[in-house]
């Protein structure tokens, strides 16, 4: 085993120096590795999970998952090249690559959002795992990764986040992957990729939180003349909330909430349990969240020190976006039934259409999704699937069942 890897069965980190607050918080690391285990269950295909230590000796919990059958069937490779030789033939009008092979076998790599961690994959990693390697790991701070203190700065937070991925994959000696990122994962996915783009070979954003610049609050009469202006700025008595929201982690409610804790995540986030009640008739997925939201908050730490006011970046991602390089493949997804507004994503691909090189930029939103879409296996699994394939193939080529909402962006002249 190398030495950048640690078995799962190694000591637990504790969760804080407070030796009296565990027993009003009902939780502890081998209760989330228990609520965790019950998930992972689910799982059919090969599993490899391991504590991967960086050089700091901060450990990452990942989660390795590969096609069973692929070890079953010797001529996978075969007719895999069979298919790829029919592609070319298929698409020969729009010169696809020779270097094109489906056996590349470039891995998938997914980035949890806020307060999550690699148990919410569960109705993705068995169909992602079919055609190629799937990693998962626990973000810096959440989960079962450490929980090492972070900056109050907010670039300095977002580089400690980015940085943990970077030693992360050269660790695991991953010489490129297809990046994928939720939420909050998503906003670092992107700042991932903007500092090593010489590892990402495709970036797919799912509802990525971050990205638009906060509106600017406007006093009535302050618009055009003769205009009516409805926004108004904020009172005094809303900015004083605001103050002292702030001076909160944005989860410390579940915290100071002791032995009720459990009880607010079934109260306040019922549709943790309804999405997956299919896999977990009892409270498997919120005992999960619970868990995974009442160690230490560290790496909630960190996400506060990168978000203002109601939760908008500090350095909003759309200011960055054209730091990726031109030909790097970029997919957008959305649910129609999210709070992140998808307008932002149709700002990202007027701003990357603004490149000397073709680009096509996916925007598509998924019918009936909210913000977790990574609950909905059925579409989900098979857009993010189809959207991996386009990364070993040229990104001209899209499967017909994704073509109509998919936008192709022109250089501009």
């Amino acid at each position: 085993m190398s030495p950048a890897m640690k078995d799962e069965t190694d000591t637990e980190q504790t969760s804080g120096n407070w030796s009296w607050w565990p027993s009003w918080r009902p939780t502890s690391m081998t209760l989330l590795k228990s609520a965790e285990a019950k998930i992972l269950a689910y799982i059919q295909n090969d599993v490899w999970s391991r504590f991967v230590t960086l050089p700091n000796q901060n450990r990452i919990w990942t989660l390795k998952v590969t096609n069973k059958s692929a070890r079953k069937h010797k001529d996978e490779g075969r007719v895999s090249n069979l298919l790829v030789q029919w592609l070319r033939k298929s698409f020969a009008h729009l010169n696809m690559p020779p270097s094109l092979s489906i056996g590349a076998q470039t891995p998938l790599v997914m980035i949890h959002g806020f307060g999550g961690g690699v148990g919410l994959w569960i109705r993705n990693l068995d169909a992602l795992s079919r055609s190629r390697p799937v990693y998962a790991f626990d973000l810096l701070g959440f989960g079962r990764s450490s929980h090492p203190s972070f900056p109050s700065d907010a670039s300095l937070a977002e580089e400690q986040f980015v940085t943990s991925i970077e030693q992360w994959r050269q660790s695991l000696g991953l010489e490129r992957m297809i990046l994928l990122g939720h939420s909050l994962g998503g906003y670092l996915a992107t700042s991932y990729t903007i500092q090593y783009p010489e590892r990402v070979s495709h970036l797919i954003l799912v509802d990525a939180w971050g990205f638009p610049e906060r509106p600017q609050p406007q006093l009535e009469g302050s618009g055009d003349q003769g205009s009516e202006v409805k926004r108004l700025s904020p009172s005094r008595w809303g900015k004083a909330l605001t103050s002292v929201f702030s001076l909160f982690n944005p989860l410390a409610f579940f915290r100071a909430a002791g032995p009720w804790g459990p009880g607010l995540v079934n109260r306040f986030r019922p549709d943790f349990k309804r999405k997956f009640e299919n896999l977990f008739d009892d409270d498997t997925m919120t005992q999960y969240i619970y868990h995974c939201n009442a160690q230490n908050p560290s790496g909630e730490v960190g996400f506060k020190a990168m978000f203002e006011s109601m939760g908008w970046a500090k350095r909003p991602m759309v200011q960055r976006v054209h730091l990726l390089p031109p030909s790097m493949p970029v997919s957008i997804l959305y649910g129609t039934l999210s709070w992140v507004d998808p307008s932002t994503g149709k700002t990202v691909v007027q701003i990357r259409g603004k490149s000397p090189t073709s680009i096509t930029v996916r925007n598509e939103c998924v019918c009936n999704a909210g913000h977790f879409l990574n609950s909905l296996v059925g579409n989900i699994t098979n857009d993010i699937e189809s959207l991996a394939f386009l990364s070993t193939a040229d990104q001209r080529c899209f499967p017909s069942r994704l073509r109509r909402s998919a936008r192709r962006v022109q250089p501009s002249s």
